[in-house]
Order: C-alpha cells, then structure tokens, then sequence
C-alpha cells in the first residue's frame, strides 16, 4: 500500500442536503443529487440514499421499471433485495453487497425486499455512458461483501473500494471512459484519510454516519460536499474527530449534451422520443441473449 500525501487538497464549494421524496412503490428516500448537478457532477446523474427501520418504507419495493442509457450501481449497506430483469437475470443483493447494472439500449429491472422487518438501507448512484454506448447491450454483476476488495489504513479508515483504485488496490469495478471512484470510507475516531483524484474530474463525498472536516469545512451525516474543481488540486484530504461513514466519489466528466426523461438518458430529445416509441411498441430488449 503507498503512502503518499496530498500537496494542494480540495476544498468544499458546496454543501448540499438532500430532498426527501419516495419512489418505486412508495419507498421513503433522501434524493441527494438529481437533475440540478448533471452539468457539474458529469458523468454523475443521481444518487438516492434510502435507510428505514419501518418496513412500511420499503416493503412495497421499485417494482419492474426501464431504463436506457446509463448505469446503475446499487450498494446495500444493511437487508436484502431480489432483482430480476427483461434479460432473464435475477440475484440476491444482501448486506454489504452491490450491483453494477448497465442498462444499455434498454431493460425493465425490478427490486423487491426479501424481508418483513429489520433495517433496509443503502445507495443507489446513476453513472452516465457516453454517447457511443448507450444503445450497448444490456448487462450487469452482482458482488458480494467479500467480492469487494477492502483494506485499512495506517491511520484507521477502513476502505471498501467499489470502483477505481486508491492506496494500490484495485476496485470491484473498472469504467475506462468515465473511470469513476467509488470508494465506502470508515473512519475510526481521530483518523484521517487522504485520496488523489485528478484535477479533471468532478468528486463529491457524502457523509452518511457521524461527520468529516474537509480542510476546516464540517460536514454532518446526511450532507453531501460537493467538492472545488481546482486545476492545482491533487486530491482530498477528509479528517474525522469521531468514528464516521462516508462515500467519496469522483469521474471523469463525458462534457456531452445531456437529456434525461425520468429513467431514460440520452443526449438528445430526438433520442429520447425515439426511446419512448420503443418504449411503447415494446421494442426494450426481452431476453435478447438467448
């Protein structure tokens, strides 16, 4: 593992607290980032933090819905979901696991809880494909906990790293376009964290439990710093006086015209109403590898 140190560290431009709003059939979530941040967290088009106790909340689940265009990458921090989709896959997405979907020319996708009570919690991020792929085939990998690779700082974080690479370890996920950093951060009391980034792509952090100082910036759990683009900047540095929970997350931005119309994301309107008459004439790919 290579320790290094961050020279000209990022600074917080924004903080922004997220829209509690529902989706699916009903399930209570918080909408962190929507279509207000397509310009200045591209390749990033949406993340929804959902977390409940109450099965009332969740129970009912996101049943079978489309998408084209983009990729969803779903982490469960706690509960069980099943998914299944129009290309006739289906998994178990369980505690500490995650789901990378590319829903490509299109799919129709569902998640439904596979529990009655306890805790459902977890994050559901919409990553962009460039324009050349968005009418790729349809596919997806489920990864387990232990599939994740994981390590621990000298310093006390413990890292789970989704997608990208930090301190020598490879993610679970690669993306060479976009080639996005998704890493889970928990931070024992009184340590701290340093991360490159490259000056060029948009990064974020969302502080789940507990809270982060970013330079001197506080940032409590349930805020999201959106971080300074700074030409000069080698990376971030996060500090935390008492055990925390954070996501960092950073892409390199596609700069392609971007046209969203609920889950479909295109580049342009065109696209998009060509979409929703494929939509209507069931032309989304069913089954279409086999």
């Amino acid at each position: 593992m290579t320790a290094f140190c961050i020279e000209c560290p990022r600074k917080v431009e924004t903080i922004v607290i997220g829209r509690q709003t529902s989706d699916g059939a009903g399930v209570k979530l918080t909408r962190v980032l929507d279509q207000n941040f397509h310009a200045r967290l591209d390749p990033f088009l949406l993340m929804d933090a959902f977390g409940s106790d109450n099965p009332d909340e969740y129970i009912a689940g996101f049943p079978s819905h489309p998408h084209r265009g983009f990729e969803t990458v779903t982490y469960m921090i706690a509960g069980k979901m099943a998914h299944e989709d129009s290309e006739g896959n289906k998994g178990l997405l369980e505690d500490g696991g995650v789901q990378w979907m590319t829903a490509g020319r299109g799919v129709f996708h569902s998640e439904i809880p596979q529990q009655s009570d306890g805790r459902m919690e977890g994050f559901q991020l919409w990553l962009n494909l460039p324009a050349r792929d968005k009418m790729c085939a349809p596919w997806y990998r489920d990864f387990k906990a232990r599939e994740l690779p994981k390590f621990v700082t000298r310093e006390g974080v413990g890292v789970t790293v989704i997608a990208g690479k930090s301190h020598d370890t490879p993610g679970a996920m690669q993306r060479a376009t976009t080639t996005p950093l998704y890493l889970d951060l928990h931070f024992s009391e009184g340590a701290s964290f340093a991360q490159k980034i490259q000056s060029s792509h948009n990064a974020f952090v969302y502080v789940y439990r507990g809270a982060l100082h970013i330079n001197s910036q506080l940032i409590c759990a349930g805020q999201m710093a959106l971080l300074e683009n700074d030409p000069s900047a080698d990376g971030v540095l996060l500090n935390a006086e008492k055990s925390a929970r954070a996501l960092l997350i950073a892409g390199q931005p596609l700069n392609e015209p971007i046209v969203q119309h609920g889950p479909i994301v295109m580049n342009t309107k065109d696209e998009i109403r060509q979409a929703i008459s494929d939509l209507h004439q069931k032309k989304f790919t069913v089954n279409s590898s086999k």
